[in-house]
């Protein structure tokens, strides 16, 4: 049984938004998602559902992706 509460749907658009801004500045940096993965050293299943919004990322992930990307981490996180 899971005893966390679920986020709420504000929580879930944030993550997906964030998802969204990370495609467009991998895309942006002609990147493949495995090229980011491979750099990031971030499985390429972890970083797809991390991109797609399906998963949350830890400030570390978050920061490995944007130097993958060569970013700045505040680049991925604005929405």
């Amino acid at each position: 049984m899971h005893d966390q509460p679920l986020p709420r749907e504000r929580v879930l658009a944030r993550r997906r938004a964030i998802g969204d801004r990370i495609r467009a500045v991998r895309l942006h940096a002609n990147l493949t998602q495995e090229q980011v993965s491979l750099r990031s050293g971030i499985s390429l299943a972890s970083y797809n559902r991390i991109e797609q919004g399906h998963s949350a990322a830890l400030i570390d992930t978050l920061i490995r992706i944007a130097d993958a990307i060569g970013v700045d981490l505040a680049e991925l996180v604005r929405t």
